[in-house]
């Protein structure tokens, strides 16, 4: 073999990938060639008219040449779908933007390493070796990912968290941390970007809390903030109901420090349907921490009420739909255009699919990924039946699915008109039931919530608007008045029973109504999670059914939907109609559209 050959083996020369198929066939076409025409001993080499006849080309030979030659070649059905899926997220890559601040585009500062903070883990955790450490995360079924990752940590004690924090976490009943808090807490303390996946009702919370919580008294002992200053710490949440109950975990810990005379640390909620005025005398104060909708905190930001010059920390939770979703999307790139400095930036969700793991590893530094079961997986304490109801008969069987189990039961529905129907219908029947939608305004919204979660109520018929992260204490019955048009959110809904270790009865509707998509995501969930398959699933034609074990752990590679491929994704198409309709309303309207859609809903 000649040098040039031997320097394009090792990779120095770029090969053109149909040219690389040409010389793998060719190579194992003298190899067939050289076993089939290998002659035993003793045998006469071939005739001169045997060896006057004209070559017969095989089919590997001329496949070879017309690859070598660029020609087009047939190729089998699974490579023409490989070929599609890879063109299909190629071209979606293209179409994400960095999420980066204006200062940040301008001056073309990219960031290397992780923002240094002053705690420091104890000795004895600092000596651990990485057998220790991995025998620790294979204990509790923790996948990490990432440089230099730090040690988990099984105790609060040993996070180094002062005793005020230590009282306030007594004061809720919590002693120990969980899987997600094991790892999550320590790499954030660290000073790391990190993307949290975990099921809900795993802890997620406390996770991007806590660290919010000791930044914000460390920069308070360094320098206490002035009037009008802050907040060093920024948590984003999809709805107003969401980011009231982070708030208040938030603001119970400031409580205690508060109270214990450590420092005094505020807090700040900023979302719709509040007068504003309440939160401009929040922040006329100084406020270390502010939870916020994107639609609110982006109209106070444009309006100049408050900055973000000192904000050095940003969370998204339910990142999926804060950066999944269209509407969302471009509030959070606004937000994320006001920071100017480098800031610890963390993602959160119990479903992440790998388009978003992609897109925000690129927009992280060093991040650390921490994964509790697979993401957009079904938290295995839910026992989840599938029943076929016809579209007509859904609401008087209702009643008889209550008698499953004892309350609180959450009802979950596609509409408003239905929420209020069955609401309706159940009153009437005498059922203590409230109701909670967009629609609704902030007052009843939080009653109906409160009541629920005071046990006043047994009943909470509500929109995807209570799925998304809101914490409700021992529900014991989950119905799905219809199923959900995507899987994630089915994932959440069903969340909201089964936590902390607990069990929970999920109940699903379908009929022939539902898309064919959704309920072969669903099959290929439930059989994940080792539950029954219903007759009406087991009839589909699923396209997935030869598929590997590798490719369905994979599943859809922009939804994360175990069901389809990508080229078949129902999201991915509306997704491109959303930025095709955006695109039209922008060139169009200017931001006179804006509250249209999902963000504009929240504030």
């Amino acid at each position: 073999m000649s040098d040039a050959e031997n320097d394009e083996d090792d990779g120095e020369v770029w090969v053109p990938i149909k040219q690389r198929r040409a010389q793998k066939l060719r190579a194992q076409l003298e190899g067939a060639n050289q076993i089939l025409h290998k002659r035993p001993r003793g045998i006469v080499a071939d005739t001169a008219d045997d060896a006057s006849k004209p070559k017969k080309k095989s089919l590997l030979d001329e496949r070879a040449e017309m690859l070598a030659s660029g020609a087009s070649v047939a190729l089998s059905k699974e490579e023409e779908g490989l070929k599609e899926e890879t063109e299909i997220l190629a071209s979606i890559d293209q179409g994400f933007k960095p999420l980066m601040s204006v200062q940040e585009l301008a001056t073309g500062v990219v960031y290397s390493e992780a923002m240094v903070t002053g705690w420091r883990p104890p000795r004895h955790i600092r000596e651990m070796d990485e057998a220790q450490r991995q025998e620790i995360r294979d204990k509790w079924h923790i996948l990490v990912e990432g440089e230099d990752l730090p040690s988990p940590i099984k105790s609060f004690k040993d996070m180094r968290f002062p005793e005020c924090i230590m009282n306030a976490l007594h004061d809720k009943g919590i002693k120990k941390p969980t899987p997600i808090q094991i790892q999550g807490i320590p790499a954030l303390l660290s000073g790391r970007d990190l993307i949290g996946i975990a099921f809900t009702g795993s802890g997620k919370t406390l996770v991007f809390t806590l660290p919010l919580v000791m930044l914000a008294l460390d920069e308070e002992k360094r320098m206490p903030l002035r009037r009008g200053e802050g907040p060093i710490g920024l948590i984003l949440c999809p709805s107003r109901e969401l980011a009231r109950q982070t708030y208040d975990v938030a603001n119970h810990f400031a409580s205690h420090i508060s109270a214990s005379g450590t420092a005094d640390l505020r807090a700040m909620l900023c979302i719709g349907g509040l007068d504003m005025r309440e939160q401009l005398s929040v922040l006329n104060r100084g406020v270390h921490m502010a939870v916020a909708t994107p639609g609110r905190l982006n109209d106070m930001l444009n309006k100049k009420r408050f900055n973000l010059n000192l904000c050095k920390y940003i969370c998204l939770d339910e990142a999926d739909r804060l950066i999944g979703e269209q509407n969302f999307e471009e509030e959070v790139r606004n937000i994320i255009s006001f920071f100017t400095k480098q800031r610890q930036t963390l993602l959160f969700s119990a479903t992440m699919p790998n388009k978003i793991q992609n897109f925000a590893k690129s927009a992280l530094v060093k991040p650390v990924i921490v994964n509790v079961g697979r993401a957009g997986a079904a938290n295995l304490d839910v026992i989840q039946e599938v029943e076929y109801v016809k579209q007509e008969a859904k609401i008087v069987y209702l009643l008889e699915c209550l008698q499953k189990t004892a309350p609180p039961v959450l009802i979950f529905c596609e509409s408003k008109q239905d929420v209020d129907d069955i609401h309706e219908y159940l009153m009437l029947k005498g059922v203590e039931a409230v109701g909670i939608h967009g629609g609704k305004d902030q007052e009843e919204r939080e009653y109906a919530i409160q009541m629920f979660k005071e046990g006043k109520k047994d009943v909470l018929v509500g929109t995807d608007v209570a799925s998304k992260g809101l914490d409700f204490p021992d529900i014991q019955h989950v119905i799905n008045f219809d199923m959900p048009k995507e899987i994630e959110n089915y994932v959440h809904r069903i969340g909201r029973t089964g936590r902390c270790g607990k069990t929970g009865v999920a109940t699903t509707f379908i009929n022939k109504n539902c898309d064919e998509t959704i309920l072969l995501d669903l099959k290929h969930l439930l059989l994940e999670a080792k539950q029954r398959i219903p007759p009406v699933l087991a009839t589909l034609d699923d396209p997935m059914e030869q598929s590997t074990q590798e490719e369905l752990a994979k599943g859809c590679q922009f939804c994360g939907g175990l069901g389809h491929r990508v080229a078949t994704c129902p999201k991915l198409e509306a997704h491109r109609m959303k930025q095709i309709m955006g695109g039209q309303r922008d060139d169009l309207a200017g931001n006179a559209s804006r509250g249209f859609g999902g963000a504009g809903t929240d504030w």
